[in-house]
């Protein structure tokens, strides 16, 4: 595991120690969203790549340690990333049939985030009340296509910032940037050139109760 995850997950348990000998609050929702994701080589030139939008659906939990803000987040969550690749540009690829060819990876997502909202706003934050998160995602493949071009990282680590808004005390509305801490795709010609997703998201999730 990356050392940034391992610095993450160290932070992770230290607060769930806290949370054990403080007042804690739990919840559960559900989650929707999308990412707008960028296959990215190590060897830039190797061809070119488009952007491409992918879902994301699944529940999410939060507990949150009263009086200080900070709190946790875990999610199970489906998710499909992809690029456009424009094989068919180079040779080596047009020889093989390959032309521009979607990318699509399946993956379940297990995210655990540190969160901390800003909620002393004299009552404000009953409306509207900001928050932070960051953590790793541990991203497992269930799917995919173009075995043929490339080989799959069964299992990844994508590490997340992101901000938002919480509405109303259920709404959370959530923007970040993501980005994998080792390789996601290798192609097989021309295997030293690896691949890792980064990607854009944007999520809301629904929390049923707080």
């Amino acid at each position: 595991m990356n050392k940034i995850s391992r610095i993450f997950m160290a932070v992770v348990a230290m607060l769930a120690v806290v949370a054990t000998q403080a007042q804690t609050s739990t919840r559960w929702g559900v989650t929707a969203g999308a990412n707008y994701n960028q296959v990215h080589f190590k060897q830039s030139d190797i061809m070119p790549v488009d952007r491409a939008f992918g879902p994301t659906v699944g529940l999410t939990g939060e507990m949150n340690i009263q009086g200080i803000g900070f709190g946790l987040d875990a999610s199970l969550l489906y998710s499909m990333r992809g690029s456009k690749l424009h094989y068919g540009d180079y040779k080596v690829w047009s020889s093989l049939g390959l032309g521009d060819e979607t990318v699509r990876m399946h993956t379940i997502d297990v995210p655990i985030n540190l969160k901390f909202r800003w909620h002393k706003m004299n009552g404000f934050e009953n409306t509207l009340m900001p928050f932070v998160a960051a953590g790793p995602t541990f991203s497992f493949l269930v799917g995919k296509n173009l075995p043929d071009a490339n080989r799959y990282k069964t299992v990844s680590v994508v590490l997340h910032f992101g901000a938002g808004i919480e509405l109303f005390r259920h709404l959370q509305l959530q923007g970040g940037y993501n980005f994998s801490v080792g390789e996601t795709l290798r192609t097989r010609l021309l295997d030293d050139n690896i691949a890792k997703n980064r990607y854009w998201s944007l999520t809301a999730t629904y929390f049923f109760k707080e």
